[in-house]
């Protein structure tokens, strides 16, 4: 065991405890590993550095994260950023935590300062997130069983929902129903579906005497 004289050890433990955020989640991260089964998995990469990143999620039936895992090869930027993130999500709605990652900016101003040339590494936290959330969205979809289709799961928006909302406001693109009824505010999988009952809408206006 290594002994310090009392001067150096009040030094070395004020050192510590005035680690920067960034520092102190690459040296310590949270939430290494893989979430439990069943769960759902996001990836991001960068081309210009080669680092990878895989977040895995494990989602109850309210729709709450549970369990956030990852997996990173990269700088402590990125491990930090996914340590931060992952930490930040538990407890959370899909929709909640989706929304947060739309505001990388606060996560990255979180780890303190970070180099220039490693500021991606926030947003490709937010982007394998996102894409877990996706995935579990898609799968809601797929086997929905209630009496109206379900289009926005993070916000449990559904199609005869968009559909009154399109009708009434006249609404033309996917924002202005996101911001009518919160559909495709989320994870925006939902998207190319808001396209298509938006593209409907228009036709039937169109071709109607």
């Amino acid at each position: 065991m290594l002994h310090l004289a009392p001067a150096i050890e009040l030094e070395y433990t004020s050192m510590q405890a005035n680690q920067p955020p960034l520092a102190e989640l690459f040296f310590k991260p949270k939430n290494v590993g893989e979430a439990r089964q069943p769960s759902f998995i996001g990836r991001s990469a960068s081309f210009q550095c080669g680092a990878t990143l895989r977040i895995s999620l494990h989602i109850d039936d309210s729709q709450r994260i549970v369990e956030a895992k990852f997996k990173a090869a990269g700088c402590s930027v990125l491990v930090a950023s996914a340590s931060l993130l992952t930490d930040q999500v538990l407890g959370k709605t899909t929709g909640e935590a989706a929304t947060l990652c739309q505001r990388v900016l606060i996560i990255e101003e979180q780890l303190g300062p970070v180099e220039t040339a490693r500021t991606d590494c926030p947003g490709l936290a937010c982007e394998a997130l996102v894409a877990a959330i996706r995935e579990y969205s898609d799968a809601i979809r797929d086997s929905w069983e209630g009496d109206q289709a379900l289009m926005c799961t993070c916000f449990g928006v559904s199609e005869r929902r968009i559909e009154r909302e399109i009708d009434e406001n006249h609404l033309t693109t996917v924002a202005e129903v996101t911001r009518a009824c919160n559909a495709g505010a989320g994870c925006r999988s939902c998207y190319p579906l808001i396209e298509d009952i938006l593209d409907d809408h228009s036709r039937s206006e169109r071709f109607d005497p």
